[in-house]
């Protein structure tokens, strides 16, 4: 889930800097790096990973497959966080949550260099495609390329400073680990992965606007035209509802497959997240604070759970049809 987050955003990162004398420890380079892959949004593309498999192979695949197609898609995410560093630095630096990223730095004092970050980010996406590829399948090596592709050139480059939507569709780069778990275990992309791609693709709106309404100062003052920035928190509060409910019949949708156990956390869960949108909404139109945060960390919780669910009932040797 490259925007998954980011695609699915990242987090403000602590201040790097080079130590007086102009001489960059190998150590801080690495840690500078490291940072720029934004390794809290691995996490939780990972987590949505896992209990894919174990959905496609109904119950838990090896051990050795597990853990390469984990890796390939964390190098794979990783590259396309950096690469999403290097070409937002500019903006990145007019934004307070993201000022401290080890790119904004300038001069002596930047940890590293935008062509070390260029470097590391085609290094981690060859590195995915090749271990993928060689040692789990050539599709899942296709989709995790696709997911780096989407997310810069669709994403980064092409929607993000143009487009409202930018996040609804961009956020697509952040369903491909479903695909790419899936295709691991079975060789192919069948609906059951199609359903789970569409159940993250509308939840990426309601967690990443929620997000955007705390920092849309932010965004407005490096000209990021982000749904909060163009709208009223009225709309974006209705259009968060709107893919809300959506995203909950999606989770419903996988009942046929995962099992009614699954069915019935889903309906849970669902209903959930739809009381806290609902209250984002309330608030908004009372003029109250909208405490948007609440609903983003209630969002990543939800997606945890939800897959969560699904990973168990997999494996339990009940609640199915």
């Amino acid at each position: 889930m490259t925007q998954a987050t980011s695609a699915l955003p990242g987090h403000g990162h602590a201040q790097l800097g080079v130590p007086t004398g102009g001489r960059r420890p190998v150590r801080l380079i690495a840690r500078s790096l490291f940072l720029l892959t934004k390794p809290r949004i691995i996490e939780l593309l990972l987590v949505t990973t896992v209990p894919t498999m174990m959905l496609a192979q109904r119950g838990l695949p090896s051990v050795r497959l597990l853990a390469l197609t984990l890796l390939g898609g964390a190098l794979a995410a990783a590259s396309a966080n950096t690469l999403n560093c290097y070409l937002d630095r500019d903006i990145d630096a007019m934004m307070k949550r993201t000022s401290r990223r080890p790119l904004v730095a300038k001069g002596t004092r930047a940890p590293i260099k935008p062509g070390e970050a260029l470097v590391s980010g085609i290094v981690l996406g060859a590195l995915s495609t090749v271990l993928l590829g060689l040692l789990v399948n050539w599709l899942s090596a296709a989709l995790a390329d696709g997911a780096i592709l989407f997310y810069v050139f669709v994403y980064t480059l092409g929607l993000k400073r143009r487009t409202a939507s930018n996040i609804v569709i961009g956020g697509a780069a952040g369903c491909f680990p479903v695909l790419v778990g899936w295709a691991a275990v079975t060789g192919t992309v069948s609906l059951p992965a199609i359903v789970l791609f569409a159940v993250i693709f509308l939840w990426t709106p309601p967690h990443f606007w929620a997000l955007a309404m705390k920092f849309r100062d932010d965004y407005a003052a490096a000209s990021v035209p982000m749904l909060p920035v163009v709208a009223s928190p009225a709309t974006v509060a209705r259009k968060i509802l709107v893919y809300s409910y959506a995203m909950v019949v999606a989770t419903l949708a996988l009942a046929p497959d995962a099992g009614w156990l699954y069915g019935g956390f889903a309906a849970v869960l669902g209903g959930w997240f739809l009381v806290e949108a609902h209250r984002l909404r309330s608030r908004i139109s009372a003029g109250d604070a909208p405490a948007p945060m609440r609903l983003f960390h209630l969002s990543i919780a939800y997606l945890t759970l939800l897959f969560t669910a699904i990973a168990v009932t997999a494996v339990l040797p009940f609640g199915h049809w």
